[in-house]
């Protein structure tokens, strides 16, 4: 058979199982910086939406706030993964993520596809609180820390989004919250995919990263574990194969699934068309976190 009838015949009965089901992909990472994968991601997300699936699409840009941090002589500090971020670090977040929107929106419809873009705070959209953090002193003391405008989400609005989605356009949203006092809090980009993924209770949240996945030893792509039981994520983080930037990643994971999410993949933004590949094809790339 030929190979290209070969691949669209694997590909059947996924598109026939996830049509009309929505599927919350967190686009960051190197996906957002390469032109070559820019192109392979909104590519993806249009045939995704002509095939008859519903993807939402919540976007990072952490590296860019860094960028305009180190422009007005600000020196980013993360604590578990999420930025510390005071009142004038929110107003660069807020400025760079919904210039990132716009950027987003506009190559989606570029590639034939019909986005809109949302802040957090369009409709009350993302609800959120003040975060609170605890890290472990030398002494195995909990300590308090002040992220400052970081948010904990408190609730999530699905009408707009589901109005978007039932009006047939791509929902492009910006990890942005407001309070219940106006106030505008930064919100990690994996969470808020997580929850949304969970409100709507969406057949898979996919989130794109810089690596394969998830490793039993990051020097060696080999040792990527291809699947996790929700049971498994604690005895990992203990042992230290889950830290930094992948616990945000995963907690998110774990939020969808609890939500009733049926599947969560972290796979690598920087393989060419990877969305496809995890979706469209039987053996998947990256890790899936089940319940």
């Amino acid at each position: 058979m030929n190979r290209t009838a070969e691949v669209l015949i694997e590909a059947l009965p996924y598109i026939r199982r996830f049509y009309d089901r929505r599927i919350v992909i967190k686009y960051g990472g190197a996906a957002m910086d390469d032109e070559e994968l820019i192109h392979s991601v909104m590519e993806d997300i249009v045939l995704m939406k002509y095939v008859g699936i519903r993807p939402i699409i919540v976007h990072g840009g952490g590296p860019r706030i860094t960028e305009w941090m180190d422009k007005v002589g600000k020196v980013p500090e993360f604590v578990q993964g999420l930025r510390v971020t005071d009142a004038e670090t929110v107003e660069i977040a807020e400025m760079v993520l919904g210039s990132i929107n716009k950027e987003i929106v506009a190559r989606i419809n570029q590639h034939g596809g019909k986005a809109i873009g949302l802040s957090g705070k369009d409709a009350n959209l993302i609800l959120a609180e003040k975060q609170e953090t605890q890290v472990t002193d030398e002494d195995g003391h909990q300590i308090d820390i002040d992220l400052g405008y970081v948010g904990k989400i408190i609730g999530v609005n699905t009408e707009s989004i589901t109005t978007l989605d039932n009006a047939d356009y791509i929902p492009v949203i910006t990890p942005i919250g407001v309070g219940v006092e106006g106030q505008t809090y930064n919100i990690n980009a994996d969470t808020m995919a997580g929850e949304i993924a969970s409100a709507f209770q969406a057949e898979k949240l996919i989130l794109l990263t810089d690596t394969r996945g998830i490793l039993r030893d990051l020097s060696d792509t080999a040792s990527l574990m291809s699947t996790i039981q929700i049971r498994e994520v604690d005895q990992l983080i203990d042992e230290g194969f889950i830290a930094g930037g992948m616990l945000p990643k995963v907690d998110a994971c774990t939020t969808a699934l609890m939500g009733g999410v049926y599947k969560t993949h972290i796979i690598d933004g920087r393989i060419p068309h990877s969305l496809l590949l995890e979706i469209f094809t039987e053996g998947g790339i990256g890790t899936e976190i089940v319940r």
